[in-house]
């Protein structure tokens, strides 16, 4: 069993394959291969993981501001990263967290 903290106000975690809802359960569990590759996390919360107190959800900061998390990338190049890293990530397909998820 592994524990995770989130923010009070973060939405409950979707069923799997429904659409991400920002609830933030898996980057808090684990690093994607983005995290891994780029940033060299390895385990626990992915440092990318970023909250948004305007929309009461969590992002992706590798994929909404990739300069923000990647301090040496040209900021020319951070849209295209952005939305390769979404790409990658499979972000906005469906949930693929098979977690069950107590309070």
């Amino acid at each position: 069993m592994q524990t995770i903290t989130l923010h009070a106000a973060a939405p409950t975690k979707p069923v799997f394959g429904a659409p991400c809802n920002g609830c933030g359960a898996c980057c808090a569990a684990a690093p994607c291969p983005v995290s891994r590759l780029l940033l060299g996390h390895r385990a626990g919360s992915c440092p990318a993981l970023t909250w948004r107190t305007t929309d009461q959800r969590y992002v992706c900061g590798m994929a909404v501001d990739p300069a923000s998390q990647l301090r040496w990338l040209p900021r020319r190049l951070a849209s295209f990263s952005g939305r390769a890293f979404r790409r990658w990530i499979a972000a906005g397909t469906g949930c693929d967290f098979d977690a069950e998820i107590s309070e």
